[in-house]
C-alpha cells in the first residue's frame, strides 16, 4: 500500500519562528546530556574559568548556554564578535558565552586567545560552544590549540530513544501542535539520532499540515519522511490512512 499525501500543499504556508523555551526547567536531560548538563550546573565551582562545550548541531548546546548565561548574568556573543579592540568590552561584563568557535568565518584566533587569557587573569568565566572537537576546528595558532585542549569540558553525545521522543513531543508543544503519540513512534523509529534533525523535520511537518490546512495525522508523517529520503515504510494502517483522508 502506497504513501499517500505526496501532493504539494495547495495554502500559503508561512514559515514564522517557532516559541522555543530556553529556560532551566524546559531542558531535557538524559544520558546523552547529562554530561554537559552537570558542567553548568557546577558553576561556580569549575575547575577552571574557561570551559569548553562540544556536540553536534542542534544537540542542545545554546539552551545550556542559555541557562548558564541567565544564572551567571553572562554577556553572548558568537565568535566573529571576538575581534582585537573589543576583547577589554566583552570581559568586563565578568561572565562570557562565547558560541560557534568551530565557525573560521571571522574568527580572529589572536583575538580569542587574548580573551581567554584575560579572563583567567581577571577571574571571569566563559563558556565556550562548538559543534567539532578541538583536533577538529581547523586552528592555526598552536597556543589557542594547547589552551583549549586543556580547557574543561562535556560532549553532548547521540540522545537515546527516551530522549529523542521527549524532544520530540516537546518540539511540538513550542509549536503549540497536538499530535497523536504514533506520529511521535513514527518519527522516533525512522529519523537519525539528531535533535538537530528532529528540530528540522518538526518544523517541515509543520509547515506541510500548514500548507494543507490539516492536521499532522502518522500517514502524513511517513509521507513528508519519505519526502526528506527517510525511506518511510508503508503503512499497515489502513484506519489510519482513512482517517487522514477525512482530515
Amino acid at each position: 500500500m502506497a504513501i499517500r499525501d505526496n501532493a504539494p500543499p495547495q495554502q500559503l504556508a508561512f514559515d514564522l519562528p517557532a516559541n522555543p523555551r530556553y529556560g532551566r526547567e524546559d531542558f531535557l536531560v538524559g544520558p546523552a546530556n547529562a554530561t554537559a548538563y552537570g558542567l553548568v550546573e557546577a558553576w561556580p565551582n569549575w575547575p577552571d574559568t574557561v570551559c569548553l562545550l562540544t556536540g553536534p548541531p542542534g544537540s542542545g548546546k545554546s539552551h545550556l548556554a542559555s541557562i548558564w548565561a541567565t544564572r551567571t548574568h553572562a554577556w553572548t556573543a558568537p565568535v566573529a564578535e571576538v575581534a582585537g579592540a573589543r576583547v577589554p568590552h566583552l570581559v568586563s561584563n565578568g561572565a562570557l558565552v562565547i558560541e560557534d568557535i568551530d565557525r573560521p568565518e571571522g574568527r580572529d584566533e589572536a583575538a580569542l586567545f587574548h580573551l581567554l587569557n584575560l579572563a583567567r587573569e581577571n577571574g571571569s568565566p566563559v563558556l565556550l560552544t562548538a559543534s567539532l572537537p578541538v583536533e577538529a576546528l581547523g586552528l592555526a595558532t598552536a597556543d589557542l590549540r594547547s589552551r583549549l585542549r586543556l580547557a574543561p569540558g562535556a560532549t553532548i553525545l547521540p540522545p537515546d530513544d527516551a530522549l529523542l521522543r521527549a524532544v520530540l513531543v516537546k518540539l511540538f508543544v513550542d509549536r503549540q501542535l497536538v499530535v497523536d503519540l504514533a506520529v511521535v513512534e513514527a518519527l522516533a523509529l525512522r529519523i537519525d539520532r539528531s535533535l538537530g534533525r528532529a528540530r528540522a523535520v518538526v518544523a517541515e511537518l509543520d509547515r506541510d499540515a500548514l500548507g494543507r490546512g490539516r492536521r499532522i495525522t502518522k500517514p502524513l508523517a511517513l509521507a513528508v519522511l519519505a519526502r526528506l529520503g527517510f525511506g518511510a515504510e508503508e503503512d499497515e494502517g489502513g484506519m489510519d490512512e482513512a482517517e487522514d483522508a477525512a482530515s
